[in-house]
């Protein structure tokens, strides 16, 4: 990356790395006294500067004050942090430690109460580590970039409420009209506007003068200064102002920004405010409060039930998609109407019904089905998912949740084109999501063990972790849903975090601690003569899945009701269940004898069930006794479209589909048969998607870097510093042809083939190191500063330091070379 000629803060114009008195004369210079360590915190702090990774030192520096890198790094301090950043906008640059701790603590003696000296070094140094400030602590100097939008401007207030400084409202101001104000201030004339508003700045920066002059000013004239004074610093004026603005305006107290408007110096409002660039300074973050505390195992075993409730929520959502899945919308995602009826069968209203389907999605157990009638559907992860032990199931769910971008919550809203977004469709990635959970987690781990926060506080402690409007606006409304989300999953219970969540958080397997926290399956249930079965837990695998075709949930909680019905004992039939069967299950795995209704309905329902026989032709129904003609007197078949083809046989309109269904809604039990005559078996698991993978997360930004990364990226940069800064010995030949003048400084010289082969020769024998020029096949241009150990082939092999690793070049592709000075050696 090149540097312009305006880019001062990176640029290096000479190899020596700082000033004569010792201090960095540029940021790059800043960032090149830093060891090893310190430069890999400052990739790590900001990813961005990594892609790709920088040549040298000055491009990392250049790269660090571009205007996005800036904002990004602005956007993630904390709010004092930022508030510091604020004050050096506004001071002179550089500026003084001295003058940076006025500005945020004011200019009184003493410590303040807040904190603000003592948090200030703390600030001070986030600020250098992410290369926003650079400079010792008597020159301070804030990025260009970072001064550029911090400063206040007529378009873009600052955050401190302050306005321009006199030089800058003066600009443009006539020579008289200076003069003038001058003049009521009490100041003596001046030989030229430069020297006049100097003597102006230099009243209002005077703590015994400015306060001389504004003894004398009347009291209105006071009120409209404390108006103005904390921001904004615009006041609107009439063409025949009043007399206590006259006075302020004749004397420089205002000065005029339109024909309309005056401003308040910056000077001025800070000799008012006591020195504060702030008015309320914030240097330590606001304490989460303690709303309630609870006993820890009441935490666990709340925690737990609510882990027990999302696995069979899931489970019954995933299941009730089975045979015919909600269709997929154009655009993508789930229609209105079908999260309405997936709600309606969870019993839970919509915004907990699009979590629930947001996070099996998530968990990779639901997934469109790609044909061309696109259909929601399980996907065989989903079998397999219910194979593992509760605990484990859990975990795959809160796996899922916490490093999830997709985020429910978003559902109902607009994107940018006015389309309302809708589950699983486009448009609900929010990159902040992970980390605002994770963060959201982290400060309930901090609370005592059982206590469950104050939302308010929590969402003050996140606003002043990030308090870039915007950004702490979206964070506060991700916290909110986290700590909702985080309850229905059972990371925590009763707003606490639970000891699996804490698991969860610390990277450990959280499966262990809720395992004992969950009941054991039981295989046994009590069949009541009113046809209804209570679970008294969870059940077991084998008894749940039968159970859940054979009878309708008719109530959740600590037990679950189950309701035997017409219907779902033909369900169970037509499963491929036989009555035996059934009464055979029901006696094995009821606590009590089977109630004689449920016996009869059994029967009564079997007796009935395969009578009438559905099939394709386009659909027809037959039949071995009079049940035919019954069906065609029965007006409620009209819309079947039905006619007598044989004494056996109906002919109907409807596809066999919709000819079952009215049929069942007639209140018989036909059941379906394939071209052969045989009955179709529908069993549950049928219908699977082709494998699907997990949604990926969508990243906020470049990716965090490992250790590995970052410290292979330091030496890269530390080696390709080495080669742009190295003294190189001058070739004779080039020496010559320049007429002893030589290649200019930074320009590697030109050499010819011979001269090329001839030196990398020498250094391999020599095993010295050489200075190259080198151009690859796509054409970038770098130097490097490599050491030969082998030529052969036209090609040179050696160690490259800017790589840290051996390399080999082709020799035609080297530009030039040179050895470097004695003393680089």
């Amino acid at each position: 990356m090149g540097t312009g000629p305006c880019d001062q803060e990176a640029t290096v114009p000479e190899p020596s790395s700082t000033a004569a008195n010792g201090a960095p004369r540029s940021l790059a210079e800043a960032l090149r006294a830093r060891d090893d360590a310190a430069l890999a915190a400052l990739l790590h702090a900001r990813p961005d500067l990594l892609s790709p990774v920088p040549g040298d030192v000055t491009q990392l520096a250049t790269r660090a004050g571009t205007r996005a890198s800036v904002v990004r790094a602005l956007d993630r301090l904390d709010r004092f942090a930022l508030q510091t950043a604020e004050a050096l906008a506004v001071a002179p640059d550089p500026c003084p430690y001295g003058v940076l701790e006025s500005l945020l603590a004011g200019t009184g003696g003493g410590t303040p109460g807040n904190g603000t000296r003592a948090a200030l070094p703390r600030a001070l140094a986030t600020l250098r580590d992410q290369a926003l400030v650079w400079g010792g602590d008597e020159q301070l100097r804030l990025v260009r970039t970072a001064r550029e939008l911090l400063a206040p401007s007529a378009s873009r207030p600052s955050p401190t409420g302050l306005g321009p400084t006199v030089a800058e409202a003066t600009a443009g101001m006539s020579p008289t009209r200076i003069q003038e104000i001058v003049a009521a201030a009490g100041l003596p004339a001046t030989h030229d506007p430069v020297s006049a508003v100097a003597a102006l700045t230099g009243l209002f920066t005077d703590p015994a003068r400015m306060s001389a002059l504004l003894d004398q000013a009347p009291p209105e004239a006071r009120q409209v200064l404390d108006r103005l004074v904390w921001g904004p610093p615009y006041g609107e004026v009439t063409a025949n102002p009043a007399p206590p603005v006259r006075w302020l305006r004749d004397r420089g107290l205002l000065l005029p920004a339109t024909t309309r408007t005056v401003v308040l110096p910056r000077e001025v409002a800070l000799h008012l405010r006591g020195g504060l660039a702030h008015r309320t300074p914030e240097p330590v973050a606001p304490e989460v409060a303690v709303q309630r505390e609870h006993r820890p195992p009441l935490v666990d075993a709340n925690a737990a039930g609510q882990a027990l409730a999302a696995l069979a929520t899931v489970e019954e959502l995933v299941k009730s998609w089975e045979h015919a899945g909600p269709p997929v919308l154009r655009a993508g995602g789930l229609s209105v109407r079908d999260l309405k009826r997936t709600a309606a069968a969870l019993d839970a209203d919509e915004p907990t019904a699009a979590f629930w389907i947001e996070l099996a999605y998530a968990a990779g157990l639901l997934a469109a089905d790609g044909e061309v009638d696109e259909r929601y559907g399980p996907t065989p992860a989903f079998d397999d998912w219910r194979e593992l032990p509760p605990a484990e199931r859990w975990s795959a769910l809160a796996g899922a949740w916490l490093p999830a971008t997709r985020t429910a919550g978003a559902v109902g809203e607009q994107d940018p084109k006015g389309r309302t977004l809708a589950p699983l469709g486009p448009g609900l990635d929010r990159s902040a999501a992970p980390e605002v959970r994770r963060r959201v987690l982290e400060l309930l781990a901090a609370l005592p063990e059982g206590a469950s926060p104050d939302p308010q506080s929590l969402l003050d402690r996140l606003s002043w972790e990030r308090p870039v409007r915007g950004t702490s606006e979206l964070r506060a409304r991700l916290a909110g849903l986290t700590l909702t989300e985080a309850e229905l999953l059972g990371v925590t219970g009763r707003g606490a975090l639970s000891a699996p969540g804490r698991a969860l958080l610390e990277h450990r397997d959280p499966a262990q601690p809720l395992a004992p926290l969950l009941p054991e399956p039981v295989d046994r249930v009590l069949l009541q003569a009113d046809l209804t079965a209570v679970a008294p837990g969870p059940l077991a695998r084998p008894l749940a899945d039968v159970l859940a075709v054979l009878a309708d949930v008719e109530s959740k909680g600590g037990a679950t009701v189950y309701r035997f019905t017409p219907g779902s004992v033909r369900r169970a039939l037509d499963g491929g269940h036989t009555a035996s069967d059934l009464h055979a299950f029901l006696a094995e795995h009821s606590a009590t004898p089977v109630p004689q209704p449920l016996s009869y309905l059994i029967d009564d329902v079997a007796r009935r069930h395969g009578r009438l026989r559905v099939g394709a032709a386009s659909s027809y129904v037959r039949c071995d006794d009079a049940l035919l003609g019954e069906i065609l007197a029965d007006k409620r078949s009209a819309s079947l479209g039905l006619r007598r083809l044989a004494p056996t046989v109906l002919a109907a309109q409807a596809d066999p589909g919709a000819l079952l269904d009215g049929l069942r809604a007639m209140g018989y039990a036909p059941a379906a048969e394939s071209h052969t005559g045989d009955v179709l078996v529908a069993r549950a698991d049928a219908r699977r998607t082709p494998a699907r993978a997990k949604p990926v997360p969508v990243p906020e930004g470049p990716p965090l870097p490992d250790e590995t990364l970052l410290a292979a990226a330091v030496r890269a940069i530390r080696a390709g510093d080495l080669a742009a800064t190295a003294v190189r010995k001058e070739p004779a030949a080039a020496a010559a042809t320049a007429g002893g003048g030589g290649a200019a400084a930074g320009e590697l010289p030109r050499t010819s083939a011979a001269e090329t082969l001839a030196t990398v020769q020498a250094a391999a024998l020599t095993g010295s190191v050489v200075w190259i020029g080198y151009v690859n096949a796509e054409g970038a241009a770098s130097q490097r500063v490599i050491a030969p150990v082998r030529v052969e082939g036209g090609f040179v092999t050696g160690y490259d330091h800017t790589a840290d690793e051996v390399r080999t070049f082709a020799l035609h592709r080297i530009t030039g070379v040179a050895e470097l000075a004695d003393d680089q050696v």
